[in-house]
């Protein structure tokens, strides 16, 4: 734990204290404005797929639009940054960043962030893939073969944007999977799963709460099964397998996209950035994990930045995924 609270230190120690607090104002005014309004709420009920994409896609915009002008308005040239290696001892490094003048001519910068919106614009619209499921699969079970294989697919398309980025050269590294963190060199796991232990009682006291409870477990989602299966566990261990695959997507878009894919561009300045847009994302979960999403967001960004890998941001994410399943089913059994 001891090496996580030394990269957030460094973190804080070298970045913008005007970026951060402006940062932060405006993410408070993007929550306070979507559990005013229901900024989410209102673009999934456009109607059509393309309006809701449309939406999605210019709002996200607009968020990477302003949080970078404020990497652009207070970005330093270079910083130093201790990183730990493997047996515990520490390098201080510079890491590399963008002068203002770098961040606004790097074409494939902006490439990138015109990118990253309209894939995420995309992933929040619910796909439509009634029309090629087989002939042969009735109901219900067409509507569970939706479900479970929706997430998997956008995973897939991630993917492929990730290999058109790397194609292009848009990200640097010796193979893809290093590009994005998918790697596990001079990787120490046990800081992340004690960070995971330390949210246990976060989790617990979260599934007493009537908000949580009426978003999770998400497995009830398939209750439309009951009847129609026995037993019904192997169902919901695929449904929570298919959920638990749109972790790995959202690090790797994230974490490996936004932060160590875009490193190279202008170092620690895209971690703020990327944790004001991971935040939007949570507009329709509860609002204490919504704001919660920044500050998770904000500490996984700088872990990824330092360490060049997403599996520690994934062991937490995915841990605490699964976690609030558990919570929430034993919330609602426990009120039974």
């Amino acid at each position: 734990m001891g090496r996580v609270i030394t990269y957030l230190k460094g973190y804080l120690r070298t970045t913008s204290r005007p970026a951060l607090v402006v940062t932060m104002l405006l993410v408070a005014s993007l929550i306070a404005a979507n559990y005013s309004f229901g900024i989410e709420r209102r673009f999934q009920s456009l109607g059509h797929w393309y309006l809701s994409a449309a939406a999605f896609f210019l709002f996200y915009l607009i968020v990477i639009a302003l949080t970078w002008g404020l990497q652009y308005e207070w970005s330093k040239k270079e910083t130093l940054a201790p990183t730990l290696t493997r047996g515990g001892t520490i390098k201080i490094q510079p890491v590399l960043t963008s002068s203002p003048d770098q961040l606004s001519f790097d074409r494939r910068l902006l490439l990138v962030l015109l990118i990253a919106p309209l894939y995420f614009s995309l992933k929040m619209i619910h796909w439509d893939l009634y029309s090629i499921l087989p002939g042969s699969i009735a109901a219900p079970w067409d509507r569970y073969t939706l479900l479970v294989v929706q997430l998997p697919l956008k995973l897939i398309l991630l993917a492929g944007a990730l290999w058109g980025c790397y194609r292009w050269g848009l990200l640097e590294g010796k193979s893809l999977r290093h590009s994005v963190g998918l790697t596990t060199e001079d990787f120490d796991a046990r800081p992340y799963f004690l960070l995971l232990a330390l949210l246990v009682p976060l989790v617990a006291l979260a599934s007493t709460q009537q908000d949580f409870l009426a978003v999770y477990p998400k497995v009830r989602n398939i209750d439309f099964l009951d009847g129609y299966a026995r037993p019904l566990w192997p169902w919901r261990l695929l449904y929570e397998i298919s959920y638990g695959l749109d972790f790995l997507n959202i690090e790797l878009f994230f974490r490996g996209l936004l932060v160590i894919g875009l490193v190279r561009y202008a170092g620690d300045s895209v971690i703020l950035p990327m944790a004001a847009f991971y935040c939007t994302i949570h507009f329709g979960k509860p609002l204490g994990e919504c704001i919660s999403s920044f500050f998770g967001g904000l500490v996984l960004g700088v872990l990824a930045a330092r360490t060049r890998s997403i599996v520690g941001g994934l062991i937490v994410h995915l841990g605490l995924a699964w976690m609030m399943e558990l919570g929430g089913w034993l919330g609602h059994s426990l009120r039974l």
